[in-house]
């Protein structure tokens, strides 16, 4: 699901909030081109927590190893795979003559060039969508609650597993459908105020001092206006602006508000469904691959672009901005989440199809409360078990204890079960560069079922129309982990995905700040270059062929 985080206002006095995904930071980026790669950095020269890329570069290297390219699915929103910043860095299919309209390598897929879209079909591309709370309760609602009583307990009884899934999707649309409608009315009635708020700055900065000098306004409008801009002032954000900069940032912020919540009129709508007359599937047939197209980018790709460039993205003109993977990974774009929730059916078979392309690490940025599909999905993740291939997760937003709140896809089947049931997949959760606020305050976190951290705020990486955006989201953190996984790969080309994770997990930068040690299983954030050394040393012979020994310690490593 893409999901946003506004990071600027937090108006105590109105009803609001949101701990989601990915948006912007108000942030020039070309004033500070070292906050533009601070996610690289070294921790030991410069005791902020980054991941270490350039030394681990040099480190992989002085051993004389040579990277072999490893391909990288991204299934997420869609990646511009022209992007300048991209381009030379997107894989593309060897077996596929591009543009014939013809199946060249007989995978089932028509021209799929640089990936697959599986939420598209011949009638276009599917922007917004349900969320899976939506989906379900339009599904059952007639099935337990219809007219007649007496069928609706006997549907109860005869299909408690569904009845569960119904009631747990019925509370949480009643409760998100709600805060979605109150939310867009709050943030219109805010937009509508701000030339007010301007008005009563009188074009002086936002300070205490101007606010001070503001008179008691009679106009109900008004006074609404400087009670918002009173609160407003708080944020370091808004602090010391000038009125002409408030002004915009203020419509900036609030027009990202309003494009977020107004497609939830669609998501929380019991009746749209977007999915037959747009893709085409049977969608109950979770057995049909074959549907969608190869648009790779779709109707909003800026999730997904912003993804792809964390992990492979290369400097190019006057930008300096680089992935963590960028010598050595390969971008497969398989669009999979649309605005709204993904559906299980399509992350199913955007694992397999990137599984059976080639790619050796999937980045799965996306999450959802309920799975009703969960089964097929997890099905997947033992196919991509089987095959050797990593499956790194973000570990969600919410601000919240995965073990209370499960966010899927999970790798637990049981949030009591002692350790995962499948061994190739990677939770990550999200740091700041703060050393006092190192936890974000919106990532999910959990001691037993999130295994790292790594930098997820103020992450400045590619969008769509050939330009660059600061995000932040546990979006953001999972592809950095990506990255680091497949330079690993790359160098050291028959490492297991158990065997990545336990040198991730084991050579973590560790804190003590406040509780961070409790969150994950690592206590910490990745170091990519004590990630290559702990694999080299562990698990490489030393050898030119790549040759791992067998991983002893891994099991262990799981059960933390």
């Amino acid at each position: 699901m893409k999901k946003v985080l506004l990071a600027a206002v937090f108006l105590t006095g109105f009803s609001f909030s949101y701990a989601q995904e990915a948006q912007t930071k108000s942030i020039d980026p070309k004033e500070d081109q070292d906050l533009m790669t601070w996610y690289h950095k070294d921790f030991s020269t410069t005791k902020v927590y980054g991941v270490n890329t350039a030394n681990a570069y040099k480190y992989l290297e002085s051993k004389g190893l040579k990277p072999k390219t490893v391909i990288v699915g991204v299934l997420d929103s869609g990646v511009q795979v022209d992007h300048p910043g991209l381009v030379k860095n997107i894989w593309s299919n060897p077996n596929e003559v591009p543009g014939n309209g013809k199946d060249d390598d007989g995978n089932g897929y028509i021209d799929d060039v640089h990936g697959w879209n599986f939420i598209g079909g011949k009638n276009g591309d599917i922007d917004i969508d349900n969320m899976e709370v939506t989906r379900v309760v339009a599904k059952y609602k007639s099935v337990f609650e219809g007219d007649d009583s007496t069928k609706n307990k006997a549907n109860q009884a005869k299909m408690p597993e569904e009845f569960a899934l119904y009631m747990k999707s019925k509370e949480l649309f009643n409760k998100k459908s709600i805060e979605a409608k109150q939310s867009l009315q709050t943030y219109t009635m805010i937009s509508s105020i701000i030339p007010n708020m301007v008005k009563l700055l009188g074009g002086k900065p936002v300070n205490a001092e101007t606010l001070q000098g503001i008179k008691p306004p009679t106009d109900q409008k008004d006074a609404i206006a400087l009670q918002v801009l009173g609160q407003v002032s708080q944020s370091p954000e808004f602090k010391g602006k000038s009125s002409a900069e408030f002004e915009k940032l203020m419509n900036e912020q609030m027009k990202e508000a309003i494009d977020h919540f107004a497609p939830q009129a669609k998501q929380y709508d019991l009746s749209y469904d977007p999915r037959k007359e747009i893709v085409g599937d049977n969608y109950d047939d979770y057995s049909e691959k074959n549907y969608g197209n190869n648009h790779y980018e779709g109707p909003d790709a800026e999730h997904g672009t912003h993804v792809a460039g964390i992990i492979a993205g290369l400097p190019q003109g006057k930008e300096i901005q680089y992935g963590v993977a960028s010598k050595v990974a390969k971008i497969m774009s398989v669009r999979t989440v649309p605005n709204g929730d993904e559906r299980d059916k399509d992350v199913a078979n955007a694992i397999r199809y990137a599984v059976d392309n080639g790619a050796k690490v999937l980045n799965m940025s996306f999450g959802k409360p309920v799975s009703p599909g969960k089964n097929v999905v997890w099905d997947a993740f033992k196919y991509a078990e089987e095959k050797g291939v990593l499956l790194v997760k973000a570990a969600g937003n919410e601000n919240e204890d995965v073990a209370e709140h499960l966010a899927f896809p999970t790798n637990f089947k049981n949030v009591t079960d002692e350790k995962p049931f499948v061994n190739n997949v990677l939770v990550v959760g999200a740091s700041t560069n703060r050393n006092n606020e190192l936890r974000a305050d919106f990532s999910n976190f959990n001691k037993k079922m999130v295994n790292v951290f790594a930098p997820g705020e103020q992450i400045y990486s590619t969008v769509p129309k050939n330009e660059y955006k600061y995000l932040q989201g546990t979006s953001m953190a999972s592809p950095v982990v990506a990255g680091a996984a497949a330079v690993l790969l790359a160098y050291m080309p028959n490492l297991k995905p158990d065997q990545i994770i336990e040198a991730l997990v084991k050579s973590s930068n560790l804190s003590s700040e406040n509780k961070f040690p409790e969150f994950s299983q690592a206590g910490g954030v990745i170091d990519l270059k004590k990630a290559a050394e702990y694999a080299y040393n562990t698990f490489y012979n030393g050898k030119s062929s790549g040759t791992v020994k067998p991983a002893k310690s891994v099991k262990k490593t799981v059960k933390k």
